[in-house]
């Protein structure tokens, strides 16, 4: 069975460069500094979006409410532009970004169907969002170094809550090394670079 005939992540598919797409959740400036852990968030998220620019992936950040509760972080800002190629801040106001009909519209018009999510807070829009996705029929990638809610013990509940329906967790080398595909890549240095 191959890998684009739409079929669940349960048979075990691999993160693949032309049919993913990173979302990045709310990591915003009264939000992230409060999170239990918000350097791995800011890390890891920005080495994700580099990564994702390096190879050409389509980048979409969501913000919840910023009149409220500020823009994205710098971190994740220097590594995807406002005006870069494939790279867009949409606003929400619902928790999931499944259920918002803007951010939709676009995830639908990049014509991908394998969603790489990091962000906060991983047991409320990180969750919904993955689950709302996984509803819709998309491959489903929560990357677990890259979320964070202000309880570790929120995160571990949003984890075996979306496993059971098969979002598969993943970690931020594991989506570098799929996405990169081998050392054949001609950007396998500038990928080896985020990683080592």
């Amino acid at each position: 069975m191959s890998q684009s005939d739409g079929s669940s992540m349960a048979n075990g598919f691999l993160m693949e460069r032309d049919r993913s797409v990173l979302i990045v959740i709310d990591v915003q400036e009264s939000l992230c500094p409060v999170m239990d852990d918000p350097r791995k968030v800011l890390m890891n998220g920005a080495r994700l979006a580099r990564g994702a620019r390096i190879l050409g992936l389509p980048v979409v950040v969501t913000e919840q409410y910023p009149k409220g509760l500020g823009p994205t972080m710098h971190d994740i800002r220097a590594e995807v532009p406002r005006d870069a190629d494939h790279c867009a801040y949409l606003e929400k106001l619902t928790f999931s970004s499944a259920a918002d009909p803007v951010v939709m519209r676009h995830l639908d018009g990049l014509d991908r169907r394998q969603a790489v999510i990091c962000g906060i807070e991983m047991h409320v829009c990180v969750l919904q969002t993955a689950l709302g996705l996984r509803g819709r029929g998309w491959d489903v990638f929560v990357v677990s170094d890259a979320c964070s809610s202000r309880l570790p013990t929120s995160e571990s509940a949003a984890l075996v809550r979306m496993t059971g329906v098969g979002v598969q967790p993943v970690t931020t080398e594991m989506v570098l090394f799929e996405w990169l595909g081998g050392k054949q890549s001609p950007v396998f240095k500038d990928i080896m670079g985020l990683i080592r």
